[in-house]
């Protein structure tokens, strides 16, 4: 049984909070999703097996960073995190991420592989669509009233919460900047990936649907496979046992792992 302290993911420095495991094999590292925090990961310190250390990456404006200002571009944010996550990349590591932060694991490995740094040795990509046209509605422009009501009805937010005037005002600040990043981003096509990619997302996620996950498949000569799981756009915050015991399957038998067909 691990110390009590182990199991809990706290702030390391401003970029890092991660749960200490006394001899960990592999290093799994967490991207939130548009407005959340490294705390969106909390739940799974207790699930993973004592060989996986959870990392989770704490951006800017979100948390205890609330009052910093979030970031605007995608090349100076995986700039920075290249050189903020350098302490846990000292081992084996894999990168999740959901919805924009499976955007951001992406942009991060093609930035480590190009200036030769070691990457991850696996890409958990979720509720995001591969580059490219995706058809998607563009959230960054919506008026605050329209923009709340959206994310409600994917299930990221609280009605109770969206109806909290001084909450929301924070929130949504932070909400659209994440969004208009990502939307207003294209990524530049590049060689393949050589490292596996597990691409997840909810039955019924509009703004994931499966054609558009699966497409990630062309992102990488390694194997490729795809997990659908019961729920909408933020099915892994519903069941994350399930989520987390494949995850935890893939990471310490890579070898099990095949492209789908």
């Amino acid at each position: 049984m691990l110390p009590l302290e182990s199991q809990e993911l706290v702030p390391e420095t401003p970029y890092i909070w991660r749960a200490k495991r006394p001899e960990p094999t592999h290093r799994l590292i967490c991207f939130p999703h548009a407005g959340a925090g490294a705390a969106a990961y909390a739940e799974w310190v207790g699930l993973l097996p004592p060989e996986i250390e959870l990392v989770a990456v704490q951006l800017p404006g979100r948390q205890n960073r609330i009052a910093e200002d979030p970031f605007t571009e995608v090349a100076p944010l995986v700039a920075v995190l290249g050189q903020a996550l350098r302490p846990v990349f000292d081992g084996p590591f894999s990168f999740f991420g959901h919805s924009g932060g499976a955007s951001l694991a992406y942009e991060l490995t093609k930035a480590l592989r190009a200036r030769g740094s070691r990457g991850p040795e696996q890409l958990f990509l979720s509720a995001q669509p591969a580059p490219g046209e995706s058809g998607l509605r563009q959230l960054h422009d919506l008026s605050d009233e329209d923009l709340a009501a959206e994310i409600v009805a994917l299930g990221g937010l609280d009605p109770e919460i969206a109806e909290d005037e001084d909450v929301m005002e924070s929130l949504l600040f932070t909400l659209r900047a994440d969004f208009a990043l990502w939307e207003r981003h294209e990524s530049a096509s590049d060689t393949p990936l050589d490292i596996p990619i597990t691409a997840l997302t909810g039955k019924s996620d509009p703004r994931a649907p499966l054609e558009h996950v699966e497409r990630w498949r062309d992102f990488t000569t390694a194997p490729f496979e795809t997990e659908l799981y019961p729920g909408g756009h933020f099915y892994f915050l519903e069941e994350p046992s399930e989520v987390v015991s494949v995850i935890s399957r893939r990471i310490l038998n890579p070898a099990t792992s095949g492209r789908t067909a």
